[in-house]
């Protein structure tokens, strides 16, 4: 997934170190925080990302995938080349479950459901993403309502996506009824939704996943911070 729209003004968080959900010697699970990129961003002062900060620690972790810098949680590392390529391989034939809790502006009616909106890339407005019937490449996203808060005029969000598509849970949540932006999206939020939240209220909770090397079925989870 992309990283973010704007880097100008990239500040990291403090490294207070990892917070590593799983390790042995095949893979490495961590949570990432909030506005840190999962790999270096293009342009001086973009160095200080996920994946380097991992690797002062473990030298031998590989990127497999990636979240956008707005959006925290699970993020998986492979150690070595060689698991590096099953557990991509995995990503892409879409053996791995995932899912995200979101809070998204407005009351979503139904309870439960599922979106399915090809999108591609806007290049005159990149990095957004538009829905594109022809051109599209196929998105979709199983969603579930978690909980609704009257007086804040929001909805708790399960979202499990079945396919990786750049800001596939923003787009999709925005075209979800009548339109439910993910609060604190700098992208796509209009500037009350955006205000609503001092971060992105998008967290990769859950990844569920055959284990490389000994096909255990492994399943990991981490907080949400919202």
């Amino acid at each position: 997934m992309s990283q973010a729209h704007n880097l100008e003004n990239y500040t990291p968080p403090p490294d207070t170190g990892l917070a590593v959900i799983y390790v042995d010697d095949c893979l490495l699970v961590v949570d990432k925080p909030s506005g840190l990129l999962s790999v270096p961003g293009r342009g001086e002062g973009k160095d200080d990302c996920l994946i380097s900060r991992v690797q002062k620690v473990y030298p031998d972790a590989l990127t497999v995938h990636r979240l956008d810098m707005a959006t925290s949680g699970l993020v998986i590392f492979g150690r070595g080349a060689a698991m590096q390529r099953a557990l991509s391989i995995a990503f892409m034939e879409r053996k791995v479950k995932k899912r995200y809790i979101a809070v998204v502006d407005g009351i979503v009616q139904s309870n439960s459901g599922t979106i399915d909106l090809p999108l591609i890339i806007d290049w005159p407005n990149r990095p957004r993403q538009k829905i594109d019937h022809v051109e599209g490449k196929q998105a979709i996203t199983h969603y579930r309502v978690v909980s609704r808060d009257t007086t804040r005029q929001t909805s708790r969000m399960e979202l499990d996506p079945q396919t990786g598509r750049a800001h596939q849970l923003r787009m999709h949540m925005l075209h979800l009824e009548s339109g439910h932006p993910i609060l604190g999206d700098d992208i796509y939020a209009p500037p009350e939704v955006l205000a609503k939240a001092d971060r992105l209220l998008l967290h990769a909770s859950r990844l569920v996943l055959r284990h490389p090397v000994t096909q255990e079925e492994m399943e990991f989870d981490a907080p949400t911070p919202f």
